[in-house]
């Protein structure tokens, strides 16, 4: 199977199971995110093991200590990507909520509802608690997402996608597999592919640096949200070491 096949074939079945997403209820919904949660904290194990493959694979390759830093799945990180998802599960359904009303001068009544997007590919680098937070966030909104980490990551990504998928299909048999995939090639080459599927995708958020942004951006044929310079400000104390700092 040629590469514009494997992703053609991936994005079909996201967007399959994206219309199989919008019969879940808010309540069903909340039951799997919390299944995640839990599967993530009891699969600790495996998702450090799938971890440890990725953090010897960048050792190996020369990764910079702060990348291999950002790709370390610890307890600490592992326990705040099931807290992440917990706290998920407590928002508002945004799925259903009205967000506008209106009487035309005719007596038609005209109402905006906020509907799931569809499918979205989430692109993002070295750290795999991301897999978790975009994942989470696109299920309870509706929408089936294809997760694009980073290539020193993708163990750590295919095992955390994996346990989630199988949690929620253990407290939920409707839920849709196919609804949480991770892109199972490192090649490069398999972004603008997929972000060419203009009949199968519906949106890409890129989270990363400016030129992945750019990149992204320059090469895709669907929506993009993004954005490309920091808005970051950092204070430094008046009795601070403004060198140290």
């Amino acid at each position: 199977m040629s590469l514009t096949e494997e992703m053609t074939a991936l994005a079909k079945r996201a967007r399959l199971a994206s219309h199989r997403l919008t019969r879940l209820s808010t309540a069903d919904k909340n039951k799997c995110l919390l299944a995640m949660a839990d599967a993530i904290e009891l699969n600790a194990p495996a998702i450090q093991e799938a971890n440890a493959r990725d953090m010897a694979g960048g050792a190996a390759t020369g990764l910079a200590t702060p990348m291999l830093d950002r790709l370390l799945l610890d307890e600490a990180r592992i326990a705040g990507m099931a807290a992440g998802l917990r706290v998920v599960a407590t928002l508002p359904d945004p799925v259903g909520r009205l967000l506008d009303e209106r009487i035309r001068p005719n007596g038609l009544k005209l109402t905006k509802v906020a509907t799931p997007i569809g499918v979205i590919v989430i692109i993002y680098e070295s750290r795999p608690n991301v897999t978790a937070d975009a994942a989470g966030l696109c299920f309870k909104s509706g929408n089936a997402t294809i997760l694009r980490g980073g290539k020193e990551a993708i163990h750590s990504n295919q095992s955390i996608a994996k346990v989630m998928v199988e949690a929620a299909a253990k407290v939920l048999p409707a839920f849709p597999a196919d609804a949480i995939q991770v892109v199972p090639t490192t090649d490069r080459a398999a972004i603008p592919e997929l972000l060419s599927l203009t009949s199968h995708v519906d949106l890409c958020i890129p989270r990363g640096g400016e030129s992945l942004i750019r990149a992204v951006t320059e090469c895709s044929h669907v929506p993009v949200i993004k954005h490309y310079k920091g808005v970051c400000h950092v204070y430094i104390d008046a009795n601070a070491n403004a060198a140290m700092a």
